[in-house]
Order: C-alpha cells, then structure tokens, then sequence
C-alpha cells in the first residue's frame, strides 16, 4: 500500500516526496525485500536533494542490509556527513543478521572511537554478537558500560545480557544477571532455561519451571518446548506428561513447537505409542512432526515403521526436507537391506536431496552397513573435500574398519589429516576399532600414541577398551595390562571386560582374576562375567574354582540369559 500511494503521490504531479516521506517508502521496499524498487528510490532521493538527510541515509542503511548487499550499506554509511546512534546500530545489527559478526564488533568499536554514546539499542544489538563469537571478555567490557551509562535497567537490555553469557557458556555469570533482576518477562525465564539445556545443567533447568510459575509469568511455546526437551534429555516421563497438560491448559498443544515437543519426549522416554498419539491430533500437512516421529520410530528401534511413515508422507503429499531425509536414512541403516538401500538411493538422486552432505553422510553409512563399500565409497568420492566434514570422514573410516578393511580405514584417517580435519573422539574410535578388527597392533600403537601427542583433550574411555582389545587379541596380555594401570582415570567395566575377554582367548588366568575382580565390583549382576571367569578355570582344569564361581553366580540370584536368533524371510 505505501509503494502504490507513493507511486499515485509521483503521477498526480501535485506535490513531491521529501524527507519524511523517502523513509516510509524506502522501509517498505526493505520489508518486502524489493531491492530493484529499493535502488531506484535510492536514486530518486540523490535526485531531490535528499541523498545526505540523515533519516533517509538510516532507512537506506536497514533497507541494503535487509536485502544482503552489505558493501552498498557500507557506501552509503561512508559517505554520510554525519552518523547518528542509528546509523551505528543499523550497521552492527545489519553485519550480525549477514553473518559478518567480526565486521560488527568492529563497527562497534569503530563507534566508540568516534565519541559516540551508546544506547540500549546499541547494547541489544551487539550483545548478541558477542555471544555469536562467544567473546565472554568483551561481552563482559560490555556489560560494565552497561552499568556505568545506566543502561541496565532497560528489561531488554538484561535479557540481552542473559542471553549473552548463555552463549559464552558462563552460566554462574548470567546467573548472576538473572538473579538481581527486579522484573523478568517470559524472554528472560526461556533464556535462562535454554542456557541450562545447552550447557549440560538440565536439571536445573526444570527447576526453574515451578520458579517462573510463582513469579507468574506466563510460558509461551518455545519455553514448554525447552522443558520437554530436558525432559527428554533426562527421561522424566512423569513431568513431561504435567508440562502436556500445561501446555493444554494455556491452549498451546497445537503449536508446532509444543506437538514437536512431545512426539520427541514420549519417543525418549520409550513410550512410542503416546508419540503417536499426539502425532495423531497434529496437522498432517506439516513437516516436522512427521520429522519428529521418524526419530522417535529409529530411536525405539522401529526401522520398519519408519520407512512405513515415509511412504505415508509421499503420499500425503508432504513436503520433504532435509531433516527428513536425515531422521529416515538410519531406518535404512538398521534394516541393512541392500536392496532397500538402492531403493532409496534412487529416490535421492531424483529428487536432489543428495547434493545435501548430511544425506550423503546417512547414504554412506546405510552402504557400509549393507557391506556394499564400493558403492558408499563412490558417494564420498564424489563429495568435494570442502564439504567433507568430521562426521562423513569418521562414517567412511567406521565403515571400513567394521568390514575388516583397516588399512583402507587408517589410510583415509592420514588422508582426512593431511586435508587439515581435525579428529575427534569418535573418529578416533572409528580407526582404532578398525585397527582391532585388522589385527593391526602396530598401526593401532602408533595412531593412540599420535592421539595422546596430538589431541590429549580427545582420548576417551572408549580409546583405551580399544587399545585393550587389540593387544588382547594379538596376544599382548601384559602390555594390555600395563595399559589399563597407566589411564588417568579409573578404568572402566569395558575396559576390564575387554581384559577378561582376551585372557579366555589365551587362557590367562592370573590376569583373567584380576580383570574379574574389578567387574565382580563394577557388574555384579552380569551373568556374562561369572561366565567367562569360570571357562578359563575350566579351560586350564581348575574345575573347583570354576565350580566356586557358578555358585556364586547362584547364590546371587543370577541366571545365564538365553541365546536367540532371528532370520527374515521374504519380509516375513
């Protein structure tokens, strides 16, 4: 409406737009996104003599940084005679939204040096970035000139400073910031929440939900939506069902959120069937729902039903997307279905979802599982190196090394290297278990030791039942030993397992006691333990002992769970 009257205001001849009016039009091209529209203004505003008034220079500034075209903002904020506080925070928030936070942290500055006082719009706007780029020094510098201009009673600006330190993870700090709050909004609790939730304190973001209450402050969607994910995090069946009849209370169980919500709850807590019960009341029009119970079916081990919700999406017409794709392509993986695979494989390549490297990543990982290599190593191979990220190389490494394949696996990982990825935890994992499956004790050696020289903060628990297990295997029983006695933390039931397991292989008894001990301790109700302990007494003749350690099985309580297998025959 305002662009048709202003084109009307131009025909009629009768009068001509000025300073109060270029603004309005120029915001209005930003708020469509006409940027075509927004540059002929531009020139008409050169044209009347109106190119260096100040409030149409702001309304230039917001309307190129809306549209992306960052350079054309900064041309026109170069060439002004004179910046106001808006022309400062027009540029901070525009470089922010455009993904140049750096560029913003420098206008800031920029600002500063100039003389120029900040307001709250200023520290609302580059709050965030310091949180973008998790700068805690500078956020904090910030939130000192907060204080000393008298800024910090503004609600939004508080709210910016909790959100801040929420994304630095300095939780005490934001804290701090929350609790000498006189007033909070809905904002501040969800900040607060998420934070927790981010930074691992799960629990004691349900603890605020009965705080927010007796503030009275009234939850909105995304707030419930947060709690039901801690929920599902901890597996809190019982307040997740309280926060759904919250949710109905405040008449918000059919927001998107909120269904998403506890499709995804109900799934973790393993009561698929009330997952799909709520799936039921939803708009089966909507993508993320049918998102949430495709993770909900591979997260209970319901592959079938799965692939069954995917077909019913087709058919239903629902609109694919990638999150989709991701949250079916493990169903694929379980089945390990080669046949099934191509299936989808196919349907991917029609449809363009494999220029997407997350699919491509759930594609390979299905091949590997089908024990089809070459194909999952033409996928990888067709992904340019820039796109190759941690996940898809440690997909690629697991599916070698599960194969047998290790030097193919250790390979890659040198490859992965020398490209300048960085490995983490479950890489590392990935290529010692390939070195286990190989027998490769040597590369195995080699690459632990390269992680501990490398990449100390990445070793894990999981390193050293890898480590354990290959030495076992090849017969190295003490160095194994020796391995175990030198972790810097206390050795795990995998770990002594993985000890116990290779001196039943090589018929180790006085390590094989040791190994029991510790999981006699750790275990004690794990049948597989006693187990193992008394075939090697058994297998070295000490029937007593290996009588000895069955009644002591017995005593407990414990009983040898059966064995059973499964075969499927055509789909049946």
């Amino acid at each position: 409406d305002v662009l048709k009257v202003f084109v009307e205001m131009l025909s009629s001849g009768q009068c001509c737009p000025d300073g109060y009016t270029y603004p309005f039009v120029i915001k209005a091209c930003s708020e469509m996104s006409l940027l075509d529209v927004g540059v002929v203004v531009h020139g008409r505003t050169l044209v009347g003599g109106f190119g260096l008034n100040t409030f149409v220079q702001n309304s230039l500034l917001a309307m190129y940084m809306n549209c992306g075209e960052k350079e054309a903002a900064r041309r026109v904020f170069d060439a002004m005679w004179e910046h106001s506080v808006v022309s400062w925070n027009t540029m901070i928030n525009g470089y922010l939204k455009n993904g140049c936070a750096n560029e913003a942290l420098k206008v800031f500055d920029g600002m500063l040096g100039e003389g120029m006082d900040p307001d709250c719009a200023t520290a609302v706007s580059v709050l965030p970035v310091c949180g973008f780029l998790k700068e805690a020094e500078k956020g904090r510098r910030i939130h000192a000139m907060v204080e000393e201009k008298g800024l910090g009673k503004n609600i939004v600006v508080r709210n910016a400073l909790v959100d801040m330190y929420v994304k630095c993870g300095s939780m005490d700090e934001a804290r701090l910031v929350f609790d000498k709050m006189g007033e909070r909004d809905v904002v501040t609790w969800t900040s607060m929440i998420n934070g927790y939730i981010l930074n691992g304190g799960v629990s004691n973001a349900l603890a605020l939900c009965p705080l927010m209450q007796f503030d009275r402050v009234r939850p909105n969607a995304v707030t419930i939506g947060s709690l039901l994910s801690a929920c599902a995090s901890l597996k809190y069946l019982e307040e997740g069902k309280c926060l759904h009849g919250w949710a109905i209370r405040q008449k918000f169980e059919h927001d998107v959120i909120i269904e998403t919500g506890l499709i995804d709850m109900y799934a973790k807590c393993n009561h698929i069937d009330l997952s799909f019960r709520v799936f039921g009341k939803t708009s089966k029009q909507r993508t993320v729902p049918w998102n949430a119970m495709l993770s909900g079916c591979i997260h209970n081990g319901l592959a079938s039903e799965a692939i069954g919700l995917f077909k019913q999406m087709q058919v239903e017409a629902v609109e694919l997307d990638d999150a989709t794709l991701n949250s079916l392509l493990p169903a694929y993986a379980i089945l390990a279905d080669l046949q099934q695979a191509m299936t989808i494989h196919s349907y991917l390549l029609r449809s363009g979802f494999l220029s997407n490297a997350e699919v491509c990543t759930g594609l390979i990982d299905t091949y590997a599982k089908c024990g089809n290599l070459e194909s999952a190593h033409k996928i990888f191979g067709r992904i340019p190196e820039k796109k190759k990220d941690i996940i898809l190389w440690s997909v690629i490494i697991a599916g070698y090394g599960m194969h047998g394949c290790g030097e193919t696996a250790v390979l890659l990982f040198k490859q992965m290297v020398q490209y300048g990825v960085t490995p983490n935890e479950v890489t590392f994992t990935a290529v010692l278990n390939a070195c286990g499956h190989a027998g490769l004790v040597d590369e195995g050696l080699a690459l632990f030791k390269f992680m501990l020289k490398n990449y100390p903060s990445r070793h894990r628990t999981d390193h050293y039942t890898c480590m354990v297990e290959l030495l076992g295997r090849a017969g190295r029983l003490k160095e194994a030993y020796d391995l175990v006695r030198t972790m810097p933390s206390k050795p795990s039931y995998a770990v002594w397992g993985a000890l116990l397991g290779a001196c039943v292989i090589h018929e180790n008894v006085e390590l094989g006691e040791e190994a029991a001990k510790w999981l006699f301790e750790l275990e004690p109700e794990n049948t597989g333990n006693y187990v193992l302990m008394a075939k090697i007494y058994s297998v070295v003749g000490r029937w007593k002992d290996a009588e000895i350690v069955r009644h002591r099985m017995n005593e407990i309580g414990l009983r040898k769970a059966p064995a059973h297998s499964l075969i499927e025959v055509r789909n049946m």
